[in-house]
């Protein structure tokens, strides 16, 4: 091994690029040390700095047909381990850009979710309490309420006087009121 230490990376690489596994290890130990403190200040990540590293020299030893008369070992090792870095970053940028954007979905979604559910409950229970409202109160709320009549409308429809639905009407609200509103209040502060 010694005697690689006295080649210089040009006639190393020439040298692993005809598959000499002792170049490839001498180009290993000069450069995996100064990549990683690259990566590593780069990253603030130690694994993470290893890995990349692992990387970069096992594409040097896969691409060791392509040395033949590389000039410069270091600059092709740091481009590519540059390369790898920004991508890494970059990926980690997109990553962390979908996941807020799902937990923002998701927040959104389970709030959507539960203010529908709510809302179906609360029409369940509005409609409960119209039902049970006496069936010529009912009649006249529901026409009035669902289906938009005027009072005039609907004393003409029942063939009643407008007061008496008007009063129906009034006696109607006073009752579904506070039913309903302490449905409200179990439904959204309860819960």
């Amino acid at each position: 091994m010694a005697a690689y230490s006295i080649y210089t990376d040009e006639e190393l690489a020439a040298l692993v690029a005809g598959a000499d596994h002792m170049a490839f290890s001498e180009l290993f130990n000069r450069y995996s040390s100064l990549l990683y403190i690259h990566a590593y200040k780069k990253l603030k990540e130690r694994e993470t700095a290893k890995d990349m590293v692992q990387e970069v020299l096992a594409m040097l030893w896969i691409k060791r047909t392509q040395l033949n008369g590389q000039n410069n070992v270091g600059g092709y090792l740091y481009t590519a381990l540059r390369n790898k870095i920004f991508d890494y970053l970059s990926h980690q940028q997109v990553a962390s850009k979908h996941v807020a954007s799902l937990q923002e979905f998701m927040r959104k979604g389970t709030v959507l979710t539960d203010h529908l559910v709510r809302e179906k409950q609360l029409i369940e229970i509005i409609e409960r309490e119209i039902a049970a409202l006496p069936p010529r109160m009912r009649e006249i709320f529901e026409l009035s309420r669902k289906e938009q009549l005027s009072h005039k409308e609907i004393a003409e429809r029942l063939a009643i006087s407008e007061l008496t639905v008007k009063d129906q009407v009034k006696k109607a609200i006073k009752i579904l009121k506070p039913r309903i509103g302490l449905a409200i209040a179990m439904l959204y502060f309860v819960s």
